[in-house]
């Protein structure tokens, strides 16, 4: 009979060689108070799961929604740029939904004129190219010809061209492009006519679209989110119109240069010329000097010297002359952060991204400097470019000395004061 100890259990026995066998663990494998799982950690997993599930369904719902934001975010600013016109039509009496209408109106207008100048230039100039291929064909096989000691003839060049293997399958992949290039006709198509309908209502429910955002912020926030979109519209506005007035005077200049040329197709290429060169910053004007250069080419290579000449002349005036003027009190930004800000919004966005970004940008600087303390400049020459202990250049210091010198000068000029306006002193 096995020993039993002061509880009635059966004591443990001990081994032959002096050691206690291992304890069995209780019936039903039931785990200590130590081996229990924790009761927040099947909630913790769980909840998780569902955080990852909801990032993997918004990531692929943003994904999928990325051209909706882009059109939605390019008729905002759309709407930002005409809301000036819109408003000023608006406290005339007009309805804020009918100034919309006309404003749109007028921006159609203008930009299918221009794409119908613009296409038929592009047409009358593909049109004469293909009528004078045959004597460019000509012309390339004489000179082959006698350069080479060759006997080529154009009927046997063409013949060629028309068996060969090559132009077979260039029209076979250009007739499967055709219904490519017809949706992405139909998709840009579809897009313009999103961006339209969303601008249209941007500015025209602009006050209700405010009092909608201000309803769920606090008043404090309400006068932020206010003194932003201002700044915003103000901005966008000044941008666009600025712009629009540099391209017309950059136009008219090149219309002139042109005609004076003779270069055929002069008012399309000027308006070709003023758009492109405005609304793409810095290297916009070279841009769009290419094509009337191309142009200009065909009629005389010196006239495509004569224009690139003009163009970089015109260039300079614009960046130190005009645009300073123009821009001082719309969107006066430096060109380098303007430059940058392109090269940022074309890296994110596109080509929507390089047309938004100067305005983006110079609505951020003018809010964030309303919340920034400027103080004074302390008076030394590190701040001038001088190194310490280094005194003003030679030209800084002829300014100086001809300034006093015009200063003693005018106090010559001046009437000595009369004994009575004189001072005890005589001063």
């Amino acid at each position: 009979m096995a020993p039993t100890d002061e509880t009635g259990q059966t004591a443990p026995q001990s081994s032959p060689f002096g050691t206690t066998p291992p304890t069995r663990p209780p019936a039903g494998g039931a785990a200590g108070p130590n081996g229990r799982m924790p009761r927040w950690l099947p909630r913790a997993m769980v909840l998780a799961l569902a955080l990852v599930a909801v990032f993997q369904l918004g990531s692929w719902a943003f994904h999928q929604l990325t051209g909706l934001l882009i059109n939605v975010l390019i008729a905002f600013f759309l709407a930002l740029a005409i809301e000036p016109a819109v408003s000023w039509m608006a406290s005339r009496g007009m309805r804020r939904g009918f100034a919309a209408f006309v404003v749109f109106i007028g921006v159609v207008i203008v930009a299918a004129g221009f794409v119908t100048l613009l296409g038929s230039m592009l047409a009358g100039q593909i049109i004469k190219m293909v009528e004078g291929f045959p004597d460019y064909l000509d012309s390339v096989i004489n000179w082959v010809n006698a350069h080479f000691k060759t006997d080529l003839k154009r009927v046997d060049i063409q013949e060629g061209l028309l068996r060969s293997d090559w132009l077979r399958n260039y029209v076979q992949n250009s007739a499967t492009g055709v219904l490519d290039v017809s949706a992405q006709v139909i998709g840009g198509l579809f897009q313009l006519l999103t961006i339209a309908l969303f601008s249209f209502y941007f500015a025209a429910d602009g006050p209700r679209l405010r009092r909608t955002i201000c309803s769920v912020l606090p008043p404090a926030r309400q006068a932020e989110v206010l003194r932003a979109w201002e700044i915003a519209v103000n901005k966008t506005g000044g941008y666009l119109y600025s712009r629009g007035l540099m391209a017309l005077i950059s136009g008219i200049a090149h219309f002139v240069l042109l005609q004076f040329l003779d270069v055929p197709y002069a008012p399309v290429l000027a308006v070709w010329v003023g758009l492109v060169s405005q609304f793409i910053p810095t290297i916009g004007t070279y841009l769009a000097g290419a094509l009337p250069m191309l142009i200009a080419f065909t009629v005389d290579p010196w006239y495509a010297l004569w224009v690139l000449i003009f163009v970089v002349i015109y260039q300079q005036f614009e960046n130190y002359v005009l645009q300073p003027k123009l821009t001082s009190k719309t969107v006066d930004i430096h060109p380098a952060v303007a430059f940058g800000s392109v090269i940022a919004g074309t890296a994110l966005l596109g080509a929507v991204g390089a047309l938004i970004a100067i305005p983006a940008i110079a609505t951020l600087q003018a809010f964030l400097g309303a919340y920034v303390k400027r103080y004074d400049v302390t008076d030394d020459p590190r701040v001038h470019g001088h190194r310490r202990g280094e005194g003003p250049g030679l030209l800084t210091r002829a300014r100086g000395l001809w300034a006093a010198r015009r200063q003693g000068e005018g106090r010559q000029g001046e009437p000595r004061p009369t004994d009575e306006e004189a001072g005890p002193d005589g001063s």
